[in-house]
């Protein structure tokens, strides 16, 4: 794959959000978002390894909520390139922006069971890494305005592709420490028959540097675009949030393999 084609493929996602801006039976809405997100990573043995990840999602940069995001689950790398994992997901979507999610304004709850497909190569200066990624969704649901929880969870499945591109900036000769400049996108897409009108779910572009300090921790922040449609309409038009901000990735990574 010629360098060309990966920058490409980084900016589908920006030529999708002007596809869409330009269209007139949709209700568009703006928020500013901030995203702050703990990876840790727990290598076993040299095929096992544990995955957890807690994403503090809030609304207006900080103050208010969009979502909490909490996932865990089994690694298998099958090789240095190919990485696989199942887990569970525990969502809480909170009643933010101007229009919310839900149409009765509440707070609500997802169970998600997920599995992913990681591949990783290098093509040029650029590392390159494609996340396929697999869910089932039970998405809370109120049946009646009248009733204070959740009575429904049914099934919605999802599709995920990201592509990422890295490349360093400044690598310290002698240790682990590197800095570097990373883009991605990812586009999530609905499918199954409890898909209503979001066939296409989410688009995020993210452009961030980050730094290595050792091979147990490093941090990232930059720059996050996320496109929702929403899975109802208003006025027999179709709902577009257009979020924008900032999102900060840290990631602990420990290797217990080796230890009796």
């Amino acid at each position: 794959m010629k360098t060309k084609v990966v920058i490409i493929n980084l900016f589908l996602g920006l030529f999708l959000t002007v596809c869409l801006s330009a269209q007139n039976n949709r209700i568009t809405t703006k928020e500013s978002i901030g995203w702050y997100n703990v990876l840790g990573t727990i290598k076993l043995s040299g095929k096992f390894g544990l995955h957890t990840e807690y994403q503090w999602r809030r609304d207006d940069i900080i103050t208010l909520w969009q979502q909490s995001v909490l996932r865990a689950g089994i690694n298998y790398q099958v090789n240095p390139r190919v990485l696989t994992r199942v887990g569970y997901g525990w969502i809480e979507t909170y009643p933010y922006g101007e229009i919310t999610i839900n149409s009765l304004g509440r707070q609500f709850t997802e169970h998600r069971l997920f599995e992913m497909l990681q591949l990783s190569h290098k093509e040029g200066i650029f590392d390159l890494t494609h996340r396929f990624m697999l869910e089932q969704r039970f998405v809370g649901k109120y049946s009646s305005a009248d009733i204070k929880r959740e009575d429904q969870f049914p099934l919605t499945n999802r599709i995920r592709y990201m592509l990422r591109a890295q490349v360093p900036l400044k690598i310290t000769e002698g240790s682990e420490k590197m800095t570097y400049l990373a883009a991605y996108d990812e586009v999530l897409i609905g499918f199954g028959k409890n898909v209503n009108a979001n066939v296409f779910d989410q688009n995020r572009i993210g452009v961030i540097i980050g730094h290595k300090f050792n091979k147990t921790f490093r941090i990232e922040g930059g720059y996050l675009n996320q496109i929702v449609e929403f899975g109802r309409q208003l006025n027999g038009k179709n709902i577009y949030q257009h979020n924008n901000g900032i999102i900060v990735n840290t990631y602990i990574n420990l290797d217990l393999s080796h230890k009796a």
